[in-house]
């Protein structure tokens, strides 16, 4: 069977691994980001990657950087057929992308040329995208630039938010490499250049994105907060402290106020005006220094005192 060396580290990638495990190719190698410190008692976690290659009984490795490790040697003298990356999150150095017989391929969350980047999922949601994809495509050295072999398209519900398109399209993903990769080691697969002209970039998210300017209109809102759930999670300040806006839905009203004042406050949102007539009605937040908890019992809570007429920032 296929000699195969697979790189990834998110739970997006995780459902592929499995699959090329379940069809029987041999795994020589799962290469993933080393463990990382989470939550507040910064316990050393290991990726969904690892954890899953450690179930199948697959070796790992954990480069801290690829180019000139010796778990970069490792994976070129394991003289692999297919380099197969999704979600990896480091760019590989040429002598990796050259070693395999035939080549290394990457499983993207976008219809390329569009959303380049390590963001494409949260972008595409942020944008207001009714349909994204996954692309299968031959890597480059320059960034998601190389050859498409297929493609798939994939719907964005308006209810659907980072999380849900990720089970989505990495179930796509799955499927698709699935139906690909018989072309590919039999050398039959197409190669289509990717229309340079058509190019966009969907950079990893920053600080700056994730937080809500309520001068902008309520479905741009809607769309930023469902684009960073579950993270990196939108945020605004009350009282100079941050508040993280894990939830909110648009809802029309014709009630006055300036942007980001709170409008309305019933049993389980707090209403906030925006730059036009669709308010946000939140339903779910994380007041700073505290867990996030549902805007009903916040509400209910001794510690709320939030009224109709403050504001956020």
């Amino acid at each position: 069977m296929t000699n195969i060396v697979f790189m990834g580290t998110p739970s997006f990638s995780v459902p592929i691994l499995r699959m090329l495990h379940e069809e029987g190719h041999t795994i020589s190698y799962v290469v993933t980001q080393p463990d990382r410190p989470v939550g507040r008692k910064r316990v050393l976690t290991p990726t969904p990657v690892k954890e899953e290659a450690l179930r199948l009984g697959l070796p790992v490795l954990q480069p801290e950087k690829l180019k000139g490790s010796p778990e970069m040697e490792e994976i070129i003298h394991s003289n692999p057929d297919l380099i197969i990356t999704a979600a990896f999150g480091q760019l590989l150095p040429k002598e990796i992308l050259d070693s395999p017989r035939l080549g290394s391929l990457n499983v993207h969350a976008s219809l390329l040329p569009e959303y380049r980047g390590g963001a494409p999922i949260h972008q595409a949601i942020m944008d207001g995208k009714d349909k994204t994809g996954v692309t299968i495509m031959y890597m480059a050295e320059k960034l998601d630039a190389g050859d498409i072999i297929s493609q798939v398209e994939v719907p964005i519900d308006v209810t659907d938010h980072t999380g849900s398109m990720f089970e989505k399209l990495s179930d796509a993903g799955s499927k698709l490499l699935k139906e690909t990769l018989p072309d590919v080691l039999n050398g039959v697969n197409p190669r289509i250049p990717q229309d340079e002209t058509k190019v966009t970039y969907a950079w990893n998210i920053s600080r700056e994105q994730e937080r809500i300017d309520w001068t902008n209109g309520g479905k741009q809102i809607y769309n930023q907060i469902r684009g960073l759930h579950p993270w990196p999670v939108a945020y605004t300040l009350f009282d100079g402290q941050t508040v993280k806006v894990w939830w909110g839905e648009p809802e029309e009203t014709n009630k006055s106020g300036e942007p980001g004042e709170i409008i309305g406050l019933t049993k389980d949102r707090i209403v906030v005006k925006t730059g036009d007539q669709l308010a946000i009605g939140l339903t779910d937040i994380q007041p700073a220094g505290k867990k996030r908890i549902a805007v009903s019992d916040f509400l209910n809570g001794a510690g709320s005192k939030i009224q109709i007429g403050d504001r956020y920032e």
